[in-house]
């Protein structure tokens, strides 16, 4: 498949999905949502690890407010309706992904293109980026999974002032706050990412992928629950072959080779 507002490179099972269309701070379009979708069905059966970054001198500005067909004004607008057909389908299919992802941040991450960046497993950010939630500039609430994603990683309050008042929060700030893994001088953020993804890529990627999803169903789940989800996905994981690969690779003192399956 084309693509006309993302790049897709796939190399030693790395997928590099990169957002561009630097002219607008690579701001997510419904065209451009739309892509990263069919990207992520696209690498399904051959990348075994992911890093979305952006073009340019920005991750992503926030969701794209021009040429959306909004009639402002109109009593009966609905401005979330890209939210049901394009952006949170995205963002659970993000959060559904059998292979673990990195997300490369340089410069804004702000709107939903911060819930992009912090809905990634690793989170890499350059020195000069910054975490954004501008909602409350033009009347509307975070969406995209933001109060979830802060509320969560940095607690209710920390949440509340990037919300609240909608100041930029720095990559140190981010780090600081546990909401990131990595600051790197900005000309090395993607290298950083593509580096931790190659780790991932080269690891018992089904055990990787359920991994994540224990993770996510624990931020939701009571004691007893993320117990009896550890115990059927532990059953699953211990019928792979990279499960048997590791043990062999462990008892004969040398390096495991594992193939994802």
């Amino acid at each position: 498949m084309s693509y006309r507002k993302i790049e897709l490179v796939l190399n030693d099972g790395v997928a590099l999905v990169r957002l561009n269309e630097p002219e607008t701070l690579n701001a997510l379009s419904t065209e451009m949502s739309s892509e990263v979708s069919a990207a992520l069905a696209e690498l399904g059966a051959t990348a075994r690890a992911l890093v979305l970054t952006g073009s340019a001198r920005g991750f992503c500005s926030g969701a794209r407010l021009t040429g959306a067909g909004m009639a402002l004004g109109d009593e009966g607008v609905d401005v979330g309706g890209a939210l049901d057909t394009h952006y949170h389908p995205l963002m659970r299919q993000l959060r559904e992904l059998p292979i673990p992802w990195v997300s490369a941040v340089n410069g804004a991450a702000a709107g939903i293109g911060c819930s992009l960046a912090l809905a990634a497993d690793l989170i890499v950010a350059g020195e000069s980026a910054y975490f954004l939630q501008a909602f409350r500039r033009i009347g509307l609430v975070p969406d995209g999974g933001s109060t979830f994603l802060l509320a969560k990683a940095a607690g209710r309050v920390r949440a509340m002032e990037m919300m609240l008042l909608g100041e930029k929060l720095p990559a140190a700030k981010a780090l600081e706050w546990g909401l990131i893994n990595r600051v790197v001088p900005d000309a090395e953020v993607e290298a950083a990412a593509m580096t931790l993804a190659g780790e991932l890529a080269a690891g018992p990627t089904v055990a990787l992928g359920l991994i994540r999803k224990a993770a996510w169903a624990a931020l939701e789940s009571s004691w007893d629950e993320a117990l009896d989800l550890e115990r059927a996905l532990q059953r699953q994981a211990g019928r792979t072959n990279d499960f048997l690969e590791g043990v062999t690779a462990f008892r004969e003192k040398r390096p495991a080779r594992f193939k994802g399956a």
